[in-house]
């Protein structure tokens, strides 16, 4: 194992046009952690305002750049600049400075996502004249709450630089199409009862034991697999949390339940509602979170020729991505990117440097056919 140098306080400029892998690399050197973007931002500002073939637009820690050269399509291809926490356990490889073992890149975000925004920055500036116009975005805030994400932010406050036909979401996925995503919806199931000392408990009603119809029915529950424009989408529908009762003495007079539901992108959140509320019928439930799931659009021409210049067969996206985002915006959007997606966020997560390589060298196929 060699580790690379102690990062520096005023970080290099970012070299563009050298090894991806080591763009990547020096990604992960900088700290980003959500909230923390704003010199990861700056770095990537700086190199893709040097580019002269591309303008370029700033919203807070979130950068947009794109080629204006009157193309018949639009392509956009998009990656957050932040990370989640660092790890605390001793002797983690998954940390910031980034790591080599080898040919393998060990750091936080080498899989989610700065292998993938390496990715982005190396197309910038290689892509001096596409066949498709291109918008490039790098946004802050993904690994938070949605409320904070800064590709909603341009979303709301620039609307026009987000234009396209298709849109790529560098996401991890081992180097294959992953159309689309599920959809995700929270409730909380209350059930209620009348407190009572517990050595006296017929004098109350167990709100707990009142939950057991909740979670027999959500146990009993047969998830649906469901096609969507030739994928196939795995549902999922679990309680993740429960809570009840203030004493050990005492009969609780409240419970509740937390559902998470993952549903296909053939219905909306209001039919993924309606959905939930249908299996737990009799029962006081809320919604409490939500966002709609995307269709993966790939019988869009732009789309069908860049699964066809990867040469993979396309799989679906079980967890939700932003890819949401642009479907929303009526834009057909899949996730491709390099590295494992189960290795992100872990204390060892690392992307092989071919991996980060071999995606470049798929986009650059494609966008300079």
């Amino acid at each position: 194992m060699t580790s690379a140098f102690p990062v520096p306080s005023v970080p290099a400029p970012l070299d563009l046009a050298g090894d991806v892998a080591a763009l990547a690399a020096a990604l992960i050197d900088v700290d980003s952690v959500s909230g923390n973007e704003r010199v990861l931002a700056d770095l990537v500002e700086d190199a893709l305002r040097a580019l002269p073939h591309l303008s370029v637009h700033r919203d807070g820690d979130s950068i947009v750049a794109r080629t204006e050269l009157g193309r018949a399509e639009r392509v956009i291809l998009a990656g957050h600049l932040d990370t989640v926490p660092l790890p605390s356990a001793p002797g983690s490889r998954g940390t910031v400075p980034s790591q080599w073992d080898g040919e393998i890149l060990y750091g936080r975000g080498a899989t989610d996502m700065k292998g993938g925004v390496a990715v982005q920055l190396a197309l910038a500036a290689a892509l001096t004249a596409p066949t498709r116009d291109l918008t490039f975005v790098f946004y802050d805030h993904e690994e938070v709450e949605g409320s904070k994400s800064g590709l909603g932010r341009l979303v709301r406050n620039s609307p026009e630089l987000l234009g396209g036909d298709f849109a790529i979401l560098l996401e991890p996925t081992d180097g294959t199409v992953e159309g689309g995503c599920n959809g995700t919806s929270r409730f909380r199931v209350t059930t209620r009862g009348l407190a009572a000392h517990s050595a006296r408990a017929w004098m109350g009603s167990n709100a707990i034991h009142a939950a057991a119809p909740v979670l027999a029915r959500l146990a009993a529950h047969e998830p649906a697999t469901v096609s969507v424009d030739g994928l196939e989408y795995r549902e999922s529908l679990n309680a993740v949390r429960i809570s009840g009762g203030i004493a050990g003495n005492v009969i609780p007079d409240a419970c509740e339940v937390e559902i998470n539901y993952r549903f296909a992108p053939d219905k909306t959140l209001a039919e993924a509602e309606e959905y939930v509320r249908a299996l737990l019928e009799g029962f006081e439930i809320v919604r409490t979170d939500g966002a709609p799931g995307a269709r993966p659009g790939l019988n869009h021409p732009a789309a069908a020729a860049f699964v066809a210049a990867v040469g993979a067969a396309p799989k679906p996206k079980y967890g939700w991505t932003d890819v949401a985002r642009f479907s929303e915006l009526g834009i057909p959007a899949v996730n491709f990117g390099p590295g494992d997606a189960l290795l992100a966020h872990t204390d060892n997560e690392h992307v092989p440097a071919q991996a980060v390589r071999d995606c470049l060298d798929a986009l650059l196929r494609w966008l300079a056919a």
